[in-house]
């Protein structure tokens, strides 16, 4: 009885098809409910969720798909509280469990993901179409992924060739002119595999309000709150299995993004006279060999590349419109060559041998410097008793130019039927970036002007990460409570100041470093440094609940307490900059069959507290609270394909943030908004 209410209550918000009734059943045996799925971040080997010695939380395209989500930041901030996103269409800056995004390691398919803008993650350069599942392993985690393993790690699994041939086309719209187009190809044939992907994203820009504040006055500007933009994604993997044994595949990506400012006019502020351009390539390459029950060894390698370009609308200088200048470039290779054993029934074993190195090229700030590592690791688990199982590694990392670094991980998990008690001690560390070292530039970012200077004495920093974790975990029911402390040393932190706020000293000195002061307007313009923290740290909370109280129905909410802090150099403690102290997501997923026609009903929320920037003039961001609904609906009334229409609302309850422009913001949704979505799968 409870369960017809509560799916009474959820389809009481939406009008529902006409059908005809007819005797199926209410539930549909192919249904699966993946509260158990097979992870890999963890521990580094597959295994299922309820038997890793590290918990983790799983987003599933399955999932992404239900809710109607779009692209890779909607599906985080939607479904993992304790990730929180200070976005637009510039990039994302990214905060994890209270520590930023330099200390949250982004891989793809297990290799590391390149390609910032102005420090903010670019997630455009994944395809959401092709996720195959998202796993995010919270604090450190250098023992196996090395550096930036600090607050955590965030995998993104992408779709393989599957054992049949398959075409779909997966259509978007969405109020403001927001359109995504994909298309998937899966070929097999034999021993070789093909996935062919293509999306096509684009999006107008907004304004929630027209004004901004410049020496104290609010005067109208062109300048938006999210920037519009278009982009296309193209990946390509093709597999080879020769043997039985042996496995190889290669896959390359290519992804580019064009921004659409407004035009600079004389008459009102806000205005750009260039567009950013964004391009980045990928190639990869491996092969997988088998040792029968031993276990396997498997060879990776990766190549990215990631550039940034001003596309002029205007004259300006040596460069007429349409001209190209380039700004920056990034380049990154990684090899590795991994052991997995099975030198016993009760045991798994991972020894690896890794090489990375990584190259900056800003020829604004005069910089083109390259960073590489050497790195040695293993790690062992090991079932002791019947209900306890240890996992213990070391990994030894060789910088180039900054020394190495030694950092060790132990894990102890006590299984009792459905119940799992973990504990987690593991050490993190970040070498400073290239950028955080060595930029000395003026640069301009929209209507704002800001010189940033880097600090080559920055040390290279540390964690001390320790959790417990308590989890019940069903075919139908899970629960985990996790608390955590993360201890930061050293802690590479920037802190800006305006022009107005330095002495004259200062300003003189600044002023024969960048002559180019002159023809900026020092109002709008900021001092920016690096330097380290003293010590910073972070304690937190996570609880995550998840159920399905009866066929057709999952439930599930999530909850992230994460309070951080550092010390400067006075000795004072502050809030760590861009930190949300509480968040909270909450889904409710219903999928119902009748005959051919599948029905699937998606309600999700996410609420979160202030952002904190402390020290900032322009103060902090307020918290909000967004809800989505999304209704899908299946016709499998054709024999060589299936249709999926699906509608619905973004931000049911219209919230919005109408503050001026030069504002600090968490929340840059345009208001309500309609969803229009098709999916056509050729069989």
């Amino acid at each position: 009885m409870y369960c017809k209410t509560i799916i009474s209550t959820l389809l009481g918000v939406m009008v529902l098809p006409v059908m005809a009734e007819d005797n199926t059943p209410f539930y549909n045996d192919s249904i699966t409910y993946e509260l158990n799925p097979v992870v890999v971040t963890a521990t580094g080997m597959h295994q299922r969720l309820k038997n890793s010695t590290l918990p983790v939380e799983v987003i599933t395209g399955h999932e992404i798909e239900a809710a109607g989500i779009n692209g890779l930041q909607e599906a985080l901030t939607m479904m993992v509280p304790s990730l929180s996103f200070s976005p637009n269409a510039m990039g994302s800056y990214l905060r994890f469990n209270g520590l930023t995004n330099s200390h949250v390691l982004m891989l793809v398919n297990g290799r590391k993901m390149i390609g910032d803008i102005s420090g903010n993650v670019d997630l455009s350069q994944i395809d959401i179409n092709t996720i195959k599942r998202i796993e995010v392993l919270s604090g450190a985690a250098s023992t196996l992924y090395g550096s930036d393993a600090v607050g955590g790690v965030i995998n993104i699994i992408t779709s393989e060739p599957t054992d049949r041939s398959e075409f779909s086309s997966n259509s978007r719209y969405t109020t403001k002119n927001r359109f995504d187009q994909g298309l998937d190809l899966s070929l097999s044939s034999g021993k070789v595999g093909s996935f062919t992907g293509y999306n096509y994203s684009h999006s107008d820009g907004w304004q929630n309000s027209p004004y901004t504040m410049e020496d104290d006055e609010m005067i109208r500007t062109l300048a938006q709150l999210s920037l519009g933009y278009t982009s296309n994604n193209l990946t390509q993997r093709f597999t080879y299995k020769p043997t039985d044994r042996l496995s190889t595949y290669a896959e390359g990506t290519y992804y580019n993004k064009c921004l659409d400012r407004p035009v600079v006019r004389e008459d009102i502020t806000g205005g750009s006279k260039y567009n950013n351009f964004y391009e980045s390539w990928s190639w990869a390459g491996g092969a997988t060999y088998r040792l029968g029950d031993l276990g396997n060894i498997k060879f990776d390698y990766t190549g990215r590349t990631y550039g940034q370009w001003y596309k002029y609308l205007v004259e300006s200088g040596d460069y007429l419109p349409g001209q190209y200048q380039r700004t920056k470039r990034q380049k990154y290779h990684e090899a590795e060559l991994r052991g997995f054993f099975n030198f016993s029934e009760t045991s798994n074993t991972i020894f690896g041998i890794d090489y990375r190195h990584q190259t900056l090229i800003r020829p604004e700030s005069d910089l083109d410097k390259g960073l590489g590592t050497f790195s040695v690791y293993g790690q062992h688990e090991q079932r002791l008793w019947n209900h306890i199982t240890a996992t213990a590694g070391l990994r030894y990392d060789k910088v180039h130019s900054l020394g190495s670094r030694v950092t060790p991980k132990v894990s102890l998990m006590f299984k009792a039927g459905d119940f799992n008690l973990r504990g987690t001690y593991a050490m993190g560390y970040r070498t400073p970036g290239i950028d955080e070292m060595y930029y000395h530039m003026l640069h301009q970012m929209g209507s704002r002007y800001t010189i940033t200077l880097g600090n080559p004495g920055l040390k290279s920093e540390t964690s001390n990460y320790g959790a417990i974790n308590a989890e019940w975990r069903t075919a139908r029911f899970s629960a985990s409570v996790t608390g955590y402390v993360n201890f930061v040393k050293n802690m590479v932190t920037s802190s800006t100041k305006k022009w107005s706020a330095l002495d004259d000293a200062e300003k003189d000195e600044l002023m024969k470093e960048f002559p180019e002061i002159a023809n900026v307007k020092t109002s709008s313009l900021g001092i920016k440094r690096y330097y380290n923290f003293n010590k910073a740290n972070v304690k937190g909370v996570e609880i995550n609940l998840s159920g399905v109280p009866c066929h057709g129905l999952q439930l599930s909410g999530n909850y992230s307490l994460a309070f951080g802090r550092g010390m400067n150099d006075d000795g004072e403690w502050q809030k760590l900059n861009r930190s949300v102290v509480h968040s909270a997501t909450v889904t409710a997923n219903y999928f119902r069959t009748w005959g051919r026609y599948n029905l699937n009903v998606n309600l999700n929320g996410r609420m979160q507290s202030r952002t904190y920037y402390p020290g900032d003039v322009d103060g902090n961001a307020p918290g909000y609270g967004v809800w989505n609904l999304m209704t899908r609906h299946e016709f499998d009334y054709f024999r060589s394909f299936t249709l999926t229409p699906g509608i619905g609302v973004e931000n049911i309850f219209d919230r919005r943030d109408m503050r001026p422009l030069n504002s600090n913001f968490a929340l840059y949704s345009p208001g309500r908004s309609v969803v229009i979505s098709l999916n056509v799968t050729l069989k």
